[in-house]
């Protein structure tokens, strides 16, 4: 009786253990879709730093405007490069139809750029220029007049984001070595102001980091957990059609936006208007954090502000698994394309004019960079 209650116990376990196979995914499938929740992770944890570090600006910007100083004014500044840093990474996040880009995305109203600077303020030679300067036809600055204005007379008609916000801050660049040279003044209200109109200045510029923050938000919370294009993304692609929009993101903004539309575009008209910063003389930083978003994604990680990392399952991991010689290619990839990047001397106005040397094979390294990402996704499945 043992002897039979044992083979039967052996047969029963022998059963389970090929029905437990049965029903196991294929470990390839487990790590897309692995790695496709990483990316998720990533994108949440890089708005959210994104936000919270413009919140921080939003700060210095209110606690200037209440008492501006030229120590204050300076913070601001610090507080605008500071937060352009995990902004820049979020932009590997676009190109592909998501939140930031889709037909109710704010990128536009985000990071918009070039910006014909005398829509906002003074310029060089017209000292009445612009909104601020004009109470009489627009006696109103609030969020629905910048929104409602921003990219309506023509493309370069910006009036929020992040570079009204440069402008505002920075002035314009007019100095061969250096970034614009705003002065703190120009925000003080009666005996000591500097232009005119130094109210509506400080109201433009607090409505602008508000709507700033409030544009954040709306593309961070759609990657919450509970957020509709989180849900949309995990749930209602395939782990291939996730990772097709994801790569073909990676390519285009690699190619087509920091080689060609960043770089190239720059270099080619020799005109700083169109450079990424060009008030602060930021681009170069920009640029960087722009390749370094493009890694963030491929390797699965990101790192806070604060030093708080995120990392797990990657599409490196996968490209490892399914082609490592691909894998090996990209990493090539990414390793020319940063040390030529950073051999790039700053400001990026006078590389673009002196330093062919170092522009040019920037350029080339970004499109072979672009190239082995896209190899590297289709390695995986993915579907573009």
């Amino acid at each position: 009786m043992i002897n039979k209650l044992t083979t039967l116990f052996l047969a029963l376990f022998t059963a389970s253990l090929f029905v437990a196979c049965g029903e196991q995914e294929d470990p390839v499938e487990t790590l897309k879709k692995d790695a496709l929740i990483q990316y998720a992770d990533l994108v949440l944890a890089n708005y959210d730093d994104s936000y919270n570090s413009a919140l921080t600006l939003k700060q210095a910007i209110d606690a200037f405007l209440a008492a501006p100083t030229d120590a204050g004014f300076e913070a601001c500044k610090t507080a605008w490069l500071i937060a352009r840093n995990p902004y820049g990474q979020s932009e590997a996040f676009r190109f592909y139809g998501g939140p930031i880009d889709d037909a109710d995305g704010p990128e536009g109203l985000i990071n918009a750029w070039p910006m014909d600077e005398n829509f906002i303020d003074y310029v060089q030679g017209q000292p009445n220029a612009g909104l601020i300067n004009s109470p009489g036809s627009q006696p109103v600055i609030n969020k629905s007049v910048l929104v409602g204005l921003n990219e309506v007379l023509s493309e370069t008609a910006i009036f929020t984001g992040w570079h009204a916000i440069e402008f505002l801050l920075w002035g314009q660049d007019l100095s061969i070595s250096g970034p614009g040279a705003r002065p703190f003044t120009d925000y003080i209200v009666g005996g000591g102001g500097t232009a005119a109109n130094q109210d509506r200045r400080g109201q433009y510029l607090q409505v602008a980091v508000d709507l700033l923050l409030e544009h954040l938000a709306q593309v961070r919370d759609e990657w919450k957990t509970s957020g509709v294009y989180r849900q949309e993304f995990l749930n209602d692609y395939s782990n291939n059609e996730a990772m097709g929009l994801i790569f073909f993101g990676l390519r285009e903004f690699t190619k087509t936006e920091i080689a060609g539309e960043r770089m190239f575009v720059a270099f080619d008209t020799q005109d700083q208007e169109h450079e990424h910063s060009c008030f602060a003389d930021n681009t170069i930083a920009d640029l960087k954090m722009n390749l370094l978003g493009l890694k963030n994604v491929y390797y699965g990680h990101y790192k806070y502000s604060n030093g708080i990392e995120v990392s797990g399952k990657s599409f490196n991991d996968l490209v490892e698994f399914l082609d490592p010689a691909k894998a090996a290619a990209v990493r090539v990839a990414f390793e020319d394309a940063e040390a030529k990047m950073n051999a790039i001397p700053a400001p990026f106005d006078q590389a673009i004019a002196n330093s062919s040397v170092t522009i040019l094979p920037t350029i080339s390294a970004l499109e072979v960079l672009g190239d082995r990402l896209a190899e590297a996704g289709k390695a995986i499945g993915a579907e573009f």
